[in-house]
């Protein structure tokens, strides 16, 4: 299944691609930095900076916790914490999904689905994804 991301909201979305990666479908999602989250724009820019920080301010010469800047991990991060992954077969979903910025090449003529439940349209704040790496600092 090829969704595209656009227009559609962070959680439902990741909601709705974890039960069908546990369902044994592949998924893909295309354009994940038009996907929105939900909530004033400070807001979001604050939650997902204290993350990042987070590594720094638990022990500083540690190497994580890792949380991701670019749009694409951001959503597949959000998939992953919907999965068992710490049993086989959420370990296996997980490995059902793949997410990109943009279209790549190889499903520019796919036929790409929507969502209807997980659809942006009645909700009035909200920020885009690829908003979000760029005001974390990552240019994609």
């Amino acid at each position: 299944m090829i969704i595209n991301g656009e227009g559609h909201i962070l959680g439902r979305l990741a909601s709705v691609t974890s039960k069908k990666l546990l369902e044994g479908e592949e998924i893909v999602v295309l354009n994940a930095e038009k996907i929105m989250l939900t909530g004033n724009k400070d807001w979001a820019y604050a939650r997902y900076k204290q993350r990042v920080d987070r590594k720094s301010i638990s022990n500083p010469r540690d190497l994580g916790p890792k949380y991701p800047r670019r749009p694409e991990d951001i959503f597949r991060r959000t998939v992953k914490g919907m999965l068992p992954t710490k049993k086989t077969k959420g370990r296996v979903a997980y490995k059902g999904l793949k997410a990109f910025v943009g279209v790549p090449a190889e499903y520019a003529d796919a036929n790409l689905e929507t969502i209807p439940d997980a659809e942006y349209t009645h909700v009035k704040k909200g920020i885009k994804l690829g908003e979000i790496s760029e005001l974390l600092g990552v240019d994609f």
